[in-house]
């Protein structure tokens, strides 16, 4: 088949849609499938070619500014494209839900009779910041985006019902996981190569926050349990790893580690990539992950394929991730002493530690392979375009 994957973010360097969009990219390749992909220079800091084997469309953003404040705007040369090339594909896969150039998409899919899958990775709910502009785009363009696809893409359950809050009928909903490419894990790099580049003591423990920098995410509950921790709990063993790119939120979160007066025990890596990212899971010895609301959770299965225990809020889509005291422990979001406490528990504790990391890695090769999960891709693919051929 000849398809399309849509996502402003190309390859995998900004957040977990990004590497999910890669990966899937990388599968459909492996099976012989023609597939393209639609982007930006978004995040992109060199001109290095790092898609090899597929076509990347990349077309410069208007204002980088914009992007800022999440309004993805690319050139103009970015219409006559879609006007030229979107009638040549079978089948196109939106990621991501209130991005404007969807639009644009969405006029010339349904202007050729392209059949298209939307993925919105939980980005549908009204929720945190910019609700008036998210109800703009919804009533200008999101409904009809919706209205129009062939079929939706929920991550589990919770996603599912917020597409059927929009108005989506149940028979164009596909519950699929996001899914990770394991054979990236089957060789981890050597114990102590992160502590060794980033200077940390050996025997020190090592808290993990790796994601985006954003207040969703929330690190500052991270921030301020790690501080209970020190003082209130007096566990001087371990420093904290805030890793990732800044999302708009990384001068507040500097702010309140000096704040709390914990800068020394605190470091931040900036973004972290291929073996850079997974030594940094392998010298972790918990990974956290102290969201206010997460519909899914990628990081949550790297952990688990380095044979890390996670905690997490227990919100939306993590709680289906984390099975309770086998792979990891959930907390009150916001609830930062029970944060605190769950930390301590797993340091203190390192065989059940240990025990819920193999757990966590056997869970994730049963459950969320990119293999089963392009699988089932695969079949939603050739289900729109034998209902088009029909008609």
């Amino acid at each position: 088949m000849r398809i399309l994957q849509v996502y402003h973010i190309f390859p995998a360097l900004f957040g977990g849609v990004s590497t999910v969009v890669y990966q899937i990219t990388k599968e459909l390749y492996k099976r012989g499938h023609k597939v393209h992909v639609l982007t930006t220079n978004a995040y992109i800091t060199d001109k290095k070619n790092r898609e090899e084997r597929v076509k990347v469309y990349r077309f410069a953003l208007v204002s980088r500014t914009l992007s800022k404040y999440n309004l993805i705007v690319p050139e103009m040369k970015f219409l006559s494209w879609a006007k030229r090339m979107i009638k040549k594909y079978d089948c196109i896969h939106i990621h991501g839900y209130r991005n404007p150039y969807n639009a644009i998409i969405h006029y010339y899919a349904t202007r050729y009779d392209v059949p298209y899958v939307l993925q919105a990775h939980g980005s549908l709910p009204r929720i945190m910041v910019k609700k008036r502009l998210k109800m703009v785009y919804d009533v200008f363009f999101g409904y009809r985006l919706l209205r129009d696809t062939s079929k939706v893409i929920a991550l589990n359950k919770m996603e599912a019902e917020q597409y059927k809050r929009m108005g989506v009928p149940e028979e164009k909903i596909a519950v699929i996981p996001n899914g990770i490419d394991l054979s990236e894990y089957t060789e981890l790099p050597p114990k102590g190569s992160f502590k060794k580049k980033f200077n940390i003591p050996e025997d020190k423990k090592i808290i993990l926050y790796l994601g985006r920098i954003h207040k969703t995410k929330g690190i500052d509950f991270l921030v301020k349990a790690y501080a209970y921790l020190i003082k209130k709990m007096n566990f001087k063993d371990a420093i904290l790893v805030i890793a990732g790119p800044d999302d708009g939120y990384l001068d507040e979160v500097k702010h309140l580690v000096q704040e709390l007066d914990i800068s020394n025990s605190v470091l931040f890596t900036g973004p972290l990539y291929g073996k850079d990212k997974i030594s940094a899971y392998v010298d972790s010895d918990v990974y956290v992950l102290p969201s206010r609301y997460e519909i899914w959770g990628m990081t949550v299965l790297e952990a688990y394929a380095c044979g890390k225990p996670v905690i997490a809020s227990k919100v939306g889509g993590l709680m289906d991730l984390i099975i309770e005291g086998m792979t990891g422990l959930l907390f009150k979001p916001g609830d930062i002493t029970e944060l605190a406490e769950s930390i301590f528990f797993l340091l203190d504790n390192q065989e059940k530690a240990e025990d819920m990391g193999l757990k966590g890695r056997q869970f994730v090769k049963e459950n969320f392979s990119i293999e089963k999960v392009v699988d089932r891709l695969e079949k939603v693919y050739e289900e729109i375009y034998q209902a088009k051929a029909v008609f």
